[in-house]
C-alpha cells in the first residue's frame, strides 16, 4: 500500500482548528490501513518521513536541510519540531503525578467547576424511606482559570541550521520542551498554593519547631488532609534535604534502598516529587486524585518562517497552559 506517497502536503495543514498536523494526515493515509504491513508501526507523519528519506534519529541521521530538499517535505519540519518539543516535555514531566486532569480547550476562557461539600456531605448518612436524599451542590467558578503562554523562538543562520545533524538538533528542541515542562510546574505549584483566582489558596499548617521538619509534623499533615488521602508531596531542594536528614528516612534498610536504586523510602507512602524549579520553607502535601485540573489551549504550536535578506531562519515554539484548583481541601501546606 503506498498512498501515503501521494499525498499532497502543504502548511496550510497546520492552519484547521481542533487539529494537529497528524491529525489531518490520519484522515487522508489512516493508520489502519498498513495493519500486517512492514508500515504497521508508523504512524502517518513517520511515513511522510519514510516517503522524503528522511532519518531524524540513529546513525545516518539526515541534517536538517533533508527537509528542505522539495516544497512538500518542508511543510514536515514545523510538525518535527513540535514532536521534538513535546517529546522533552514528556521525559521532564512532573506533571502527571500532581494533576487528576486535564482538558483541552479551542480557546482562551474557561470557567472550571467546584463543588465544596461540608462535613456533614461527607459523611452519607443513611437515607431513610421517604425523606429526601442529601444533596452536593456543583458549580461554575467565579473566575476564569488564567491560562501562560510559554515559549521560545528559535533563531538561527542558514549556515548554523542547514547543515547540523537531525539528531543533535533534536537534543536542542528536547530541552526547550523540557523548560516549558518546569515552568509549567511552577505555575501548578504557585496555583496549590495560592489558589486558582477563586478565593481558594490551600490552607497552611505550621511545624513544632521553626526551621525543621520533625516526623510528627509530617503526621499532623496527613490527618490534616482527612478526608482526602496523602498521596504525594511536593518539595522544593532545601524542604527535600530536610526530609532525607529524617531520622525515620535513614534506617539501614531505606538507605540501602536508596542507594542501590535512588529510590528513597516516603512519608506514609506518598510519592515524593522534588522541584528545584520553586523555593520556599514549606511542602506541600496533595492528593493528586482531586485536586488540580490542568487547561491546554491546544497542543504544541510551531511557526516557521525565514527572513530572506537577514539569511535567518525562525521558529517561534508555544505552549498554552492554565491549571485550577478542583476540591481545596485536598492541598495543604506545610510551613517550617
Amino acid at each position: 500500500m503506498s498512498n501515503y506517497k501521494n499525498i499532497s502536503l502543504e502548511k496550510g495543514m497546520y492552519g484547521v482548528k481542533g487539529k494537529s498536523f497528524t491529525d489531518i494526515l490520519e484522515e487522508l493515509d489512516p493508520s489502519e490501513n498498513y495493519r500486517g504491513t512492514s508500515l504497521e508501526n508508523l504512524d502517518a507523519f513517520s511515513r511522510q518521513l519514510k516517503r522524503f528519506d528522511i532519518k531524524v534519529s540513529g546513525k545516518g541521521s539526515d541534517t536538517v536541510d533533508k527537509f528542505f530538499s522539495t516544497s512538500s517535505s518542508s511543510a514536515l519540519f514545523p510538525e518535527y519540531i513540535s514532536r521534538a518539543v513535546k517529546q522533552g516535555m514528556e521525559q521532564a514531566d512532573v506533571l502527571s503525578d500532581i494533576v487528576a486532569t486535564t482538558t483541552m480547550i479551542e480557546g482562551m476562557d474557561y470557567r472550571s467547576i467546584t463543588s465544596e461539600p461540608t462535613t456533614d456531605d461527607k459523611s452519607l448518612k443513611v437515607v431513610m424511606e421517604g425523606t429526601q436524599i442529601p444533596q452536593t451542590t456543583i458549580k461554575t467558578q467565579d473566575n476564569l482559570i488564567k491560562l501562560h503562554k510559554r515559549g521560545r523562538m528559535l533563531v538561527s543562520s542558514y549556515e548554523a541550521i542547514r547543515f547540523q545533524r537531525l539528531d543533535l538538533f533534536t537534543v536542542t528542541l528536547k530541552q526547550i520542551g523540557a523548560y516549558i515542562a518546569r515552568a509549567q510546574l511552577k505555575d501548578a505549584v504557585d496555583v496549590l498554593i495560592n489558589g486558582d483566582g477563586n478565593s481558594n489558596p490551600a490552607s497552611t499548617i505550621n511545624t513544632s519547631s521553626t526551621g525543621n521538619i520533625s516526623y510528627s509534623d509530617l503526621v499532623k499533615l496527613w490527618s490534616s488532609l482527612s478526608p482526602y488521602e496523602l498521596n504525594t508531596i511536593i518539595a522544593p531542594t532545601a524542604s527535600m534535604e530536610k526530609l532525607l536528614s529524617l531520622t525515620e528516612m535513614k534506617d539501614s534498610v531505606a538507605g540501602l534502598n536508596f542507594q542501590g536504586t535512588g529510590k528513597m523510602i516516603t512519608p506514609m507512602g506518598a510519592n515524593v516529587i522534588h522541584t528545584p524549579e520553586i523555593t520556599g520553607n514549606y511542602i506541600i502535601g496533595v492528593d493528586k486524585n482531586c485536586a488540580l485540573e490542568m487547561v491546554k489551549a491546544g497542543d504544541v504550536q510551531t511557526e516557521y518562517d525565514k527572513l530572506i535578506d537577514r539569511q535567518l531562519e525562525r521558529a517561534a515554539i508555544t505552549s498554552i497552559a492554565g491549571f485550577g484548583k478542583i476540591f481545596t481541601g485536598s492541598a495543604k501546606v506545610l510551613k517550617y
